[in-house]
């Protein structure tokens, strides 16, 4: 079988640029007790929902991003990464409301290895002020679109709420398309009947917490297996929950019974666990339904540990992750 099949996957969700100042680290400055980095390098890179496209095309799938961004300089930079790497730009929207979100890290090398001593975020977290934009951008997808998945990739930065989240699930119920969220704390609540729901451990916990659960009196197994229950109540088919060096506990319904199983992590050297989410859902999004839910996220470890293995968020190399796979020994099977 092809394993990553050319699919449409539409992501819904808030994008942003990673930006990276890279320099040495040789003196502190007379002014404040701070070190002084000589800048050498400037990077920008695609972050947040757009890295999650990013990685879908390294993959071999087509991504069609659909998101809200400033009118502003930084905003025609987004779009300018965009179409080199080419994806589509057309159903982003460039808003006089709002700023493109931006995260600076500068990485300081003094001798013994890169180290990031900064991060700077510019960027507006309240809820989306162009609402009927946005949803016109979807039906416009839709419409034009063949879509083999839905992707909410939520940041917590107001592209996504309540209210358009439970509009667009309503909408794609009667076309049969599947939906995944990774979510974040805000809205952790509000996806009801998605197909599959990808949290890691911390979200997961604070989640648990607003649904009653006292989190204290649990250990990690009773907690997952208590709250993938709620969640199944709430219409989700499939719950993967990222346990960073742990692996991925996964909870799902085979037979009209609940499968609950943790598919242990990788060890391997973490450099920066920037991105490793954005990889694994690329990865479970391009798979769902052609191979076995065990067998997704064992793949989807193996990706988390690579986008670790370097410094900043980086896209999955599509031939290095298959000779991953083919060392791991995973037996490839349709689901």
């Amino acid at each position: 079988m092809t394993l990553f099949r050319n699919k449409k996957i539409l992501i819904i969700g808030d994008v942003m640029i990673d930006s990276y100042l890279f320099g040495n680290v040789e003196r502190v400055s007379p002014e404040a007790p701070v070190p002084i980095i000589d800048i050498e390098l400037k990077q920008d890179k695609l972050g947040g929902a757009a890295n999650v496209a990013a990685n879908i095309k390294n993959l071999g799938g087509t991504p069609i991003l659909c998101s809200v961004i400033g009118k502003d300089q930084k905003g025609d930079i987004f779009l300018s990464i965009l179409k080199d790497m080419e994806i589509k730009t057309d159903y982003i929207y460039q808003s006089e409301h709002r700023i493109t979100t931006v995260k600076t890290r500068i990485i300081g090398n003094s001798g013994s290895g890169n180290h990031q001593m900064l991060r700077i975020d510019e960027e507006i977290k309240t809820d989306l002020h162009d609402q009927n934009k946005l949803l016109s951008l979807i039906d416009s997808v839709l419409e034009k679109e063949t879509i083999d998945c839905i992707l909410f990739q939520d940041y917590d930065k107001g592209i996504l709420n309540e209210l358009n989240i439970n509009i667009i699930t309503e909408k794609v119920k009667s076309l049969k398309i599947p939906t995944i969220a990774d979510p974040k704390k805000k809205n952790f609540a509000h996806y009801k009947n998605v197909n599959l729901f990808k949290p890691n451990f911390k979200e997961f916990k604070e989640g648990m917490v607003k649904e009653g659960l006292n989190i204290d009196s649990l250990d990690r197994v009773a907690l997952l297996e208590n709250g993938a229950k709620i969640l199944h109540k709430r219409g989700i088919e499939i719950i993967f929950v990222t346990l960073s060096e742990h692996g991925i506990f996964i909870s799902y319904k085979k037979n009209n019974k609940i499968i609950n199983k943790i598919i242990p992590g990788i060890k391997r050297n973490i450099v920066d666990v920037s991105g490793a989410g954005d990889s694994a859902i690329s990865v479970i999004s391009i798979l769902l339904g052609d191979l076995d839910i065990e067998k997704i996220a064992e793949i989807a470890n193996i990706v988390g540990v690579m986008a670790c293995e370097e410094i900043g968020v980086v896209s999955i190399n599509k031939d290095k992750l298959m000779n991953e796979i083919s060392i791991s020994n995973i037996i490839l099977k349709s689901s």
